[in-house]
């Protein structure tokens, strides 16, 4: 039922109710949108992020190393012959093995012999030539100084370096030497020939040349 009293509404208050509802519409529309943009800032500072970055660099120097057995100066050395053998006699020559300063250290050092001529005092392993080898700490000096050749002596330690055996022997072990050298650097070997005084008459007249070869091998690989 129709109030007589109420007032009817104005044009005007009805025009700013709807403008109301108008400005209120375009607010919504404005937060929405500042929204959209924001997440679309958002999206895109997803792909477009900074970062800090630092390089280095290093360089290594490789280098091989020398492995050289020299020979020294002896003192009555194996180029001396020795003539008119007879049962009993022995021949001592010196040889002086050195490694150089600069050089890497040895695994073995070996000595192996052969002989120019196959004859009994090769070949015979039990009447022919008998080897030996040992060590100085010094130089090896003649016990006679007048003479060309003769026995030597050793004035510091004598070390054995290869026990008595048939002088034909190949890739003959030479420890002591080796640690020798990769300590000193220096060997002062006495190599020894002996004719074995069993030896018959079978023997007489017979010559030779017993050849001395001495080698070295590299020390064990190392984490360098």
């Amino acid at each position: 039922m129709t109030n007589p009293t109420a007032a009817p509404k104005s044009r005007k208050a009805v025009k700013n109710t709807k403008a109301g509802r108008k400005n209120r519409k375009t607010a919504v529309k404005l937060v929405a949108s500042v929204a959209l943009v924001a997440g679309a800032a958002s999206v895109a500072g997803l792909g477009t992020f900074g970062a800090f970055t630092s390089t280095t660099s290093a360089t290594e120097s490789v280098a091989a190393g020398t492995l050289v057995l020299g020979q020294g100066t002896a003192t009555q050395g194996p180029s001396i012959a020795a003539a008119g053998l007879v049962p009993g006699d022995t021949v001592e020559r010196d040889v002086v093995l050195t490694r150089g300063a600069n050089d890497e250290k040895f695994g073995t050092v070996s000595l192996t012999t052969t002989a120019a001529t196959s004859n009994l005092l090769s070949t015979d392993t039990t009447n022919g030539l008998q080897i030996s080898v040992d060590q100085c700490s010094t130089a090896w000096v003649k016990m006679d100084a007048t003479k060309t050749n003769g026995a030597l002596t050793c004035k510091g330690t004598t070390t054995p370096v290869l026990a008595p055996r048939p002088v034909i022997g190949a890739n003959l072990a030479l420890a002591q030497a080796t640690t020798t050298l990769n300590d000193t650097k220096v060997s002062n070997l006495r190599v020894t020939l002996k004719f074995p005084e069993a030896a018959d008459n079978k023997f007489q007249g017979v010559a030779n040349t017993i050849n001395l070869v001495f080698d070295a091998t590299q020390r064990a690989n190392e984490n360098r």
